[in-house]
């Protein structure tokens, strides 16, 4: 970060940025919106983290919209990059080379050819060996991620914070975002066994061989006993993140497609993120930002803060030395 604080003497760091590590100050208000201003490339050099928007919501059973997401939360991202995110000790960028890949590219009029679209474009990314933090979009987009992060890694452990189990019985082929973690545990895509799902709100009499813990749980037994718990049941297996904002409470996260009450405020995402340190992280995402119903840009900044959280996480997975300054 510079010596001074000053917001003015730069611009449209999505393009100018000198260096990929360290954090610069742009007027939030201004400039192109990448996420947390960082460079707009698609070359893979030397990348540690790639954020990928991948702005698709056919599979939704509700509201619409959320195709919308990656925009929104890039745009809120610029009232976060101007410091080292709050509450971690280090910043993520002095060790970190985090581009925006910018949105995943697919052809929403071949339903039946998204789900290879999709993976296939995260196929490049993976085999550079950089770590995917995507932003949807609707939750569907999280399958064929695992898909393509499966190829690599084998069954996946998945930590799924949702309102949502997204585990409904479904016939094979059918894209919904209320079934794809019933085919990726089918598929042997994701190990359920392994993976562990928190703050549903919503009722599945089967759990699949999921964790589940559920609202209820969450809000009686708290942070430090779902990461307990977590941490146990994860281990040192390639797990991924996934994040639907409609883990928060719809006060917390109005612009999203299926919102349910009884939800988590901010702090306890970031407080469950912040405690998820040590693990194996391979990937992870932010979903279900669907802006037309949001205000004051209230869900995509909490959408943008959790994937802000992730950059951290991954930052000490990767445990990389400082970069060293210009």
């Amino acid at each position: 970060m510079t010596d001074t604080f000053d917001q003015y003497s730069s611009g449209d760091l999505a393009f100018t940025r000198q260096s990929p590590y360290g954090t610069e100050i742009e007027a939030m208000y201004a400039g192109a919106t990448s996420f947390l201003r960082r460079r707009y490339t698609r070359d893979l050099t030397d990348v540690d983290v790639a954020v990928i928007g991948v702005p698709y919501d056919l599979a939704t059973s509700n509201r619409p919209g959320a195709r919308l997401g990656p925009r929104a939360v890039r745009a809120a991202s610029t009232q976060l990059s101007w410091a080292r995110p709050w509450p971690w000790t280090a910043d993520p960028f002095n060790t970190l080379n985090v581009i925006d890949f910018g949105d995943c590219v697919f052809d929403p009029g071949s339903p039946h050819t998204v789900v290879d679209q999709i993976a296939q474009w995260y196929q490049p990314i993976i085999a550079a060996g950089v770590t995917p933090l995507s932003i949807g979009g609707d939750h569907f987009i999280t399958y064929p991620i695992l898909k393509a992060l499966a190829d690599k890694h084998g069954p996946i452990s998945l930590i799924h914070f949702d309102a949502h189990s997204d585990t409904w019985p479904d016939r094979k082929g059918r894209i919904d975002h209320g079934t794809m973690f019933y085919h990726a545990a089918k598929e042997g895509i994701v190990d359920p066994h392994s993976s562990v799902q928190l703050g549903m709100r919503t009722i599945n009499d089967s759990n699949l061989g999921y964790t589940v813990l559920d609202a209820l749980w969450l809000h009686e037994q708290g942070v430090d006993k779902a990461l307990a718990i977590i941490k146990q049941t994860v281990g040192d297996r390639p797990c991924y993140i996934t994040f639907d904002v409609d883990f928060l409470d719809p006060s917390c996260a109005p612009g999203t497609g299926t919102p349910v009450c009884g939800g988590f405020d901010t702090i306890t995402g970031i407080r469950l993120l912040h405690g998820l340190t040590g693990l194996n992280l391979i990937g992870c995402d932010v979903v279900e930002v669907a802006p037309p119903y949001d205000h004051a840009e209230i869900t995509a900044l909490a959408a943008a803060t959790m994937a802000t959280n992730m950059i951290c996480l991954l930052a000490d997975v990767l445990k990389k030395p400082e970069a060293p300054a210009d």
